[in-house]
């Protein structure tokens, strides 16, 4: 066999063994690709599934309306207006969406009000997009110890919600360790207790008669580092009553924290019930003014028929939600998706056209 052919053969192989290689590489792309599909359908049906108050709230009242007139006018918009601001979204944005949606129609010269809801979904859709940047990600980097602290009223869904987000790691091969930082309920630790053995994730509790909160996050951020954890999750009394109070005590916990690791807490998540619509609004806007937040977590979406306190968050406060709770089971808290959500918000609306 001549030099360049063994030399071509190493490299390159023969035609049928290259061939093989090759229908190999491609076999396995396909099947990754067909994963990733799998995975993407999996989350938006979840959304579906999760959202369906929140469409079925919505679209009935678009559609309705839609229904209910022979052109677009006035009219059509003061009762668009009033179905929108009753989904939860502000006021402010309503105008926003409402004024978008009249410059397309002109521009567009429509007049038929069936051929609306996909303009409505489509603004609500840019309107929220070109805000801002939307970050959805968790701060989590592999290699350091990451500390999420978890701040929100009682009720608010959580204990739940950090279980939840303990096994999404735990489910990758972490490390994790919870800390029961809310000394102030007795019965906040031991259900944190019951959730955290479901996640399969490790605890600090409190020792008998400890009630500073700054002492067992002292203690859990010893252990983490000691015991090379990948995960803190700290968690912190939920009272809102006496706002100076909550003020010093996540200031103490914060101190601590950077004492101990310099950029930490990583995330600072405020988790907020979206059955409780406005009043969950407000509620973040007093804890923003306690703590510095990074990020939402809006649980109970799936109880709710207002979808919009999604877009009222990120207009009021400019905070990203980054995780949805669309149902009760550990999987069911998801990373917030802007494609999937309104998708799932007004499905209906882009069907109803064809």
């Amino acid at each position: 066999m001549k030099f360049f052919e063994k030399l071509k053969k190493r490299l390159f192989g023969s035609k049928e063994e290259n061939l093989e290689k090759k229908k190999e590489k491609l076999e396995k792309k396909i099947e990754k690709e067909i994963e990733k599909k799998i995975v993407e359908e999996d989350k938006v049906y979840k959304y579906v599934e999760g959202l369906k108050k929140s469409n079925v709230s919505l679209s009935e009242k678009i559609l309705n309306l839609q229904n209910s007139r022979k052109k677009i006018d006035d009219d059509l918009f003061d009762e668009l207006e009033e179905i929108l601001i009753m989904s939860d979204i502000s006021y402010s944005l309503v105008e926003v969406i409402i004024y978008e949606i009249k410059k397309e129609v002109k521009k567009e010269n429509i007049d038929d009000p069936k051929l609306i809801g996909e303009i409505i979904a489509d603004k609500i859709y840019t309107i929220y997009a070109n805000n801002s940047i939307i970050n959805t990600q968790l701060n989590y980097k592999d290699g350091r110890l990451n500390v999420f602290l978890m701040v929100g009223v009682n009720g608010s869904g959580k204990t739940t919600s950090i279980s939840k987000i303990a096994k999404k790691y735990v489910d990758l091969g972490k490390k994790v360790l919870i800390a029961a930082g809310d000394t102030f309920r007795a019965a906040a630790v031991e259900q944190l207790e019951i959730w955290s053995k479901r996640a399969g994730a490790d605890i600090i509790s409190p020792n008998v008669n400890e009630t500073d909160p700054s002492s067992i996050v002292y203690r859990s951020l010893e252990k983490a580092i000691n015991d090379k954890y990948d995960l803190l999750i700290i968690d912190t009394a939920g009272r809102l009553q006496n706002k100076v109070n909550l003020m010093n005590e996540l200031a103490k916990m914060n101190n601590i924290i950077k004492k101990k690791i310099e950029d930490a807490p990583h995330e600072s998540l405020l988790v907020i019930d979206a059955t409780t619509g406005q009043n969950g609004v407000s509620q973040a806007e007093h804890f923003k003014e306690v703590t510095s937040i990074s990020g939402i977590v809006l649980t109970k979406m799936d109880g709710t028929s207002k979808g919009g306190i999604v877009l009222s968050i990120k207009d009021k406060l400019n905070l990203d939600v980054k995780l949805l709770g669309l149902g009760e089971k550990m999987e069911d808290l998801q990373e917030f998706d802007l494609d999937a959500f309104i998708y799932a918000l007004t499905k209906d609306l882009s069907e109803s056209k064809h």
